[in-house]
């Protein structure tokens, strides 16, 4: 705490002098500084000047802030300002941010899945849009079927392996059942139902 109100008392003045306006200025005299943790110096408004924050949040305020800061330490150092000016408004604002974290990181997650899932459905729909330009003599029953046991046999083994079964999974799923019930000229829901059972679905 004491290193932290240290820091600040020598920033001060010249992050005043650098700075205009009597709203920055008031802002900057109502911090209190908090924590230096990781060339971080932690600072914060009372929450009764609250308003006051917008001001430090300025690019330039805390482009400035943290040139000041930087020079009293001889390094590079970031300022952080929090809403409060206690140490359990810290901790507050530290739970919050590994929330945040735990939130951005679940949907990254989710992002990977549902691109793992697409990309995988994407490589079906064109794997079966080569058999069936491979086809000789589509015109025959005989040479249509074939690519229907062997397309059939493709989706089923990519259903298997799915993972998510989400919405957005569903969909791509169903996009490879559109696709060969147009290349087979069968009804999409018997395309499915032979699809599901070889799955081991139905």
């Amino acid at each position: 705490m004491q290193a932290a109100a240290d820091i600040w008392k020598q920033a001060l003045p010249a992050i005043m002098n650098g700075v205009n306006g009597r709203g920055v200025w008031a802002a900057l005299n109502a911090i209190a500084p908090i924590a230096f943790e990781e060339d971080v110096l932690v600072v914060g408004i009372p929450h009764s000047d609250s308003e006051l924050a917008g001001h430090l949040r300025l690019p330039q305020t805390k482009r400035m802030m943290e040139i000041a800061v930087s020079k009293v330490l001889g390094k590079t150092t970031a300022v952080r300002l929090i809403d409060g000016t206690t140490a359990e408004d810290y901790e507050l604002a530290k739970r919050r941010d590994a929330e945040r974290r735990r939130l951005q990181e679940a949907e990254m997650t989710k992002m990977r899945a549902e691109l793992v899932a697409k990309s995988s459905w994407e490589t079906v729909y064109e794997q079966l849009s080569r058999r069936f330009a491979a086809v000789s003599n589509k015109s025959l029953p005989q040479n249509r079927a074939r690519f229907y046991e062997e397309a059939i046999a493709i989706i089923a083994e990519a259903r298997q392996s799915q993972t998510a079964f989400d919405d957005l999974g569903e969909r791509n799923f169903a996009r490879c059942l559109e696709r060969l019930a147009q290349y087979s000229e069968i009804p999409s829901t018997m395309v499915a139902a032979d699809v599901l059972k070889r799955a081991g679905e139905l």
